[in-house]
């Protein structure tokens, strides 16, 4: 029977907050801090920044080039379009022409809607230059993080110049935006799907190549000039769109993206899980993307006093000097611009900003037109009310929780365990090496400090710091009354000092207690920007849940060496411990003795099924875990009858 429990937000412990409330000596003690504060903050960021790939030194056209292709194929296939079910790729894309609208001087507009995967439909207008006649240029125009998504006045204005300037202009809605705006499409939901194996980057990937697909298809779109751009959330589509998809040939992304090195001294500009997504940083960094916009045409348009994210003074040089380069080997040195807005110089892509883009536009798609301006054209009265701008959808349209749910069906795959003791040892060890690389587990080694001893309440009481691997700084909390029998180490995502009275329970019995603070717990959380961090560590190739195991296993193997040789049984409590304390189980089975779980997960499937966002579950989504393992599958891999719920 699957257990139903509610997914808390991390509890942060401020030693100032926690003292004033503190219920008990034991309280107190387990409230003071042991490490200085955003410890475990300055050690992530020390972890990720090496990882962050650099440009390429290529010599000559043919070396970048050839560099360049690689980039495009290992992002499309082994970040964008991951473990997709061939259904969401093959075949053309479904599109349905709907309900003209009434447009406006020397345009026309048309409701459409098209499939991004199967079941999932996108709204989106087009704006139609009146008396079409041969090839034209069209444009996609995408949006950011705006909840009036196609329906923003900054957008319709920019639609509507494009067509008055004989372009066809395609407003697309966004993912969690306009009419797509609902819970169940927020971004920290692609994660589940990334869970399933599947990467949950590819319906934003699939939207924007299909609306791609929708406006190259017309009749009289000219192949050679298509143009994207966008604000913030667009602007980060606009990049990949256009790096990734050479029929692109003409891109502004708007305040939209910085390297990956950048944010991680700009914590504003971290971003969330489409920007941030398991692995990218293997393969590439927003530099090389920007290097992969070379030859053609491009203004990166960025804001002096953004209000946001992503401020001109340190997100645009970096990228500006690392593709720099690649265009001066094109010789086309000339073909990438930059745009700082000043006035208002906040996050918008207001009237200055878009007539930076006409101006690209012009010199690019009307080169030698003495009638092309750059200046807007006035169109207040054009602009149309969400009402008019409705395109309807099917009602049981697809979300990205749906599609997760559909992909948990017959998830995981895995074989059963054999019962013959020599085969059963052998399917052990190869799960274990899969669960091993999956979460990507390391084994530390410990330097441990003990930085004071004291006793209260006639509990002897030792706090401790762990370096593990020059890496992380593990706090620990070491109790014992009396004497003892037995070791235990109790966790919990809300920190050491919400386990009080389990402590108590255990010390009654007898038993040396050790609390450590995991990475994301208690005094190891973020202090800023949070769940931001996560994401900025998976983007690199490490897993949450892998760190907490790691520094888990790691505390039961220096505890069980310091106690002659004694195993540790390990008391987790909350659903959010129960991933790492089975996984450690697994891949410690000679120090960890027993694994208690109380309130413990039943099934990985449950945040899927209850529709929790990356933020409220950072160690819940390691990337293709589900295919090969469920909460059964783990527990069958530490010792035989080791697991005990509580």
């Amino acid at each position: 029977m699957t257990q139903t429990y509610r997914y808390a937000s991390i509890v942060i412990c401020i030693a100032s907050s926690t003292l004033a409330q503190a219920a008990s000596p034991l309280e107190d003690v387990l409230s003071r801090p042991i490490l200085e504060t955003n410890t475990t903050q300055r050690e992530t960021i020390r972890l990720v920044a090496p990882k962050v790939p650099t440009m390429p030194e290529c010599g000559s056209l043919e070396e970048w080039e050839a560099r360049a292709e690689q980039i495009r194929i290992d992002v499309l296939n082994k970040i964008m379009l991951r473990g997709v079910p061939d259904s969401w790729v093959e075949g053309p894309v479904n599109v349905e022409m709907l309900d003209p609208i009434q447009g406006g001087p020397g345009y026309r507009m048309q409701k459409l809607r098209y499939e991004a995967v199967p079941g999932f439909w996108i709204p989106a207008i087009l704006y139609l230059p009146e008396n079409l006649e041969g090839k034209v240029p069209v444009f996609m125009n995408v949006n950011g993080h705006d909840g009036k998504g196609k329906q923003a006045n900054y957008k319709q204005i920019r639609c509507i110049n494009q067509a008055r300037r004989g372009i066809i202009a395609l407003n697309v809605e966004w993912i969690r935006m306009g009419q797509l705006n609902m819970p169940e499409n927020g971004h920290g939901r692609l994660n589940q799907l990334d869970l399933c194996g599947i990467s949950g980057l590819a319906p934003f990937y699939l939207s924007m190549k299909r609306g791609l697909d929708v406006l190259i298809s017309l009749e009289n779109a000219d192949p050679s000039r298509v143009g994207v751009a966008g604000l913030s959330g667009g602007g980060w589509q606009t990049i990949v769109i256009s790096s990734l998809d050479t029929r692109v040939t003409l891109s502004n992304p708007v305040a939209g993206y910085s390297s990956l090195s950048t944010r991680l001294q700009t914590f504003a500009d971290l971003g969330d899980s489409e920007q941030t997504p398991s692995d990218l940083a293997l393969y590439a960094d927003y530099k090389q993307l920007t290097g992969l916009l070379a030859p053609r045409p491009a203004l990166l348009t960025y804001n002096a006093q953004d209000n946001c994210c992503f401020v001109s003074a340190t997100a645009l040089p970096p990228l500006l000097e690392a593709a720099q380069p690649i265009y001066r080997l094109y010789g086309k040195t000339d073909h990438l611009t930059s745009h700082v807005n000043a006035d208002p110089g906040t996050h918008n892509f207001l009237q200055e900003n878009r007539e930076a883009l006409y101006g690209l536009i012009g010199r690019a798609f009307f080169p030698g037109d003495d009638t092309y301006s750059s200046v807007e054209i006035p169109c207040g009265d054009d602009i149309k009310t969400p009402e008019e701008l409705h395109v309807p959808l099917p009602d049981d349209n697809a979300t990205l929780n749906s599609l997760a749910i559909t992909a948990t069906n017959g998830l995981p795959i895995a074989s059963e365990p054999p019962t013959a003791p020599a085969a059963l040892a052998k399917w052990q060890q190869d799960r274990r090496e899969l669960l091993r690389d999956l979460v990507q587990f390391r084994e530390y080694t410990v330097d441990p400090e003990s930085t004071s001893t004291e006793e209260v309440d006639r509990t002897r009481i030792t706090r401790w710091l762990l370096r593990c691997d020059d890496k992380w700084t593990v706090p620990v909390v070491e109790l014992s009354r009396g004497d003892v029998n037995e070791t235990v180490i109790l966790i919990s995502s809300d920190g050491r000092a919400s386990l009080a009275e389990a402590i108590e329970q255990q010390l009654s019995k007898g038993k040396r207690v050790l609390v450590p603070d995991l990475w994301y717990c208690g005094e190891c959380h973020p202090r800023e920007r949070d769940y931001l961090f996560a994401l900025i560590l998976q983007t690199v190739g490490e897993r949450p849940v892998g760190v907490q195991a790691s520094q888990l296993a790691v505390i039961a193997r220096w505890r069980s060496q310091g106690f002659e040789g004694s195993r540790i049984s390990v008391h987790a409590h909350g659903p959010f411990m129960t991933q790492p304390a089975l996984i450690a189980a697994a891949l410690e089975p000679t120090a960890i003795k027993s694994t208690h779980l109380f309130d413990g997960q039943e099934s990985l499937k449950q945040p899927i099924q209850e529709d929790v966002s990356f933020e409220k579950g950072v160690n819940q989504y390691t990337f293709g875990l589900l295919q090969h393992f469920d909460i059964p599958q783990l527990e069958v891999l530490a010792p035989k009858d080791s697991i005990v719920r509580r």
